[in-house]
């Protein structure tokens, strides 16, 4: 699995967000709350979804565990912000170096993803996690629990 590399310029995002745990999977009732408003977001810059993971500090993978506690946010990229009637938050994505993945499967097979990034590319890839946010990019391409979806897996990197 090679990923490409790019550089992420900064990116204004709208959505909502909830502390949780993979044993506390809040994922449902987040997008639930986020598509209930999407409609009504200004501003917005073109239809992809952003599912974003906040960590406290760099994503350890070895240390990742059904209980780390992370922020977990739906989003919409947009222009500006000013939509602040719908009790939306906002997040800017700071520019950087990202490796971009592409999970082709149902949502069960995600984590065969996440191994083959952080156990099969990283190690001999001459770069690190940084300690920068953690998103998937749902595309056209995504269609939601179905075998021939596709979402892109952004991991936030700096050179060794």
């Amino acid at each position: 699995m090679q990923p490409r590399i790019e550089l992420l310029p900064e990116k204004k995002l709208i959505g909502h967000s909830v502390k949780m745990t993979l044993a506390t999977d809040k994922t449902f009732e987040l997008w639930k709350s986020f598509m209930a408003n999407k409609k009504q977001i200004k501003n917005k810059i073109g239809s992809d979804l952003y599912s974003v993971q906040l960590y406290d500090k760099v994503m350890d993978y070895e240390e990742f565990g059904p209980h780390t506690e992370f922020e977990k946010w739906a989003a919409i990229e947009v222009s500006k912000f000013e939509n602040n009637a719908l009790n939306l938050k906002s997040l800017v994505l700071k520019e950087g170096l990202y490796a971009i993945f592409i999970h082709k499967g149902m949502p069960s097979d995600f984590q065969k993803t996440m191994d083959a990034i952080y156990k099969d590319w990283l190690p001999t890839s001459g770069y690190e996690v940084d300690n920068r946010p953690h998103f998937e990019k749902l595309g056209d391409r995504y269609k939601n629990n179905h075998p021939d979806s596709e979402e892109e897996v952004w991991v936030p990197i700096k050179k060794c």
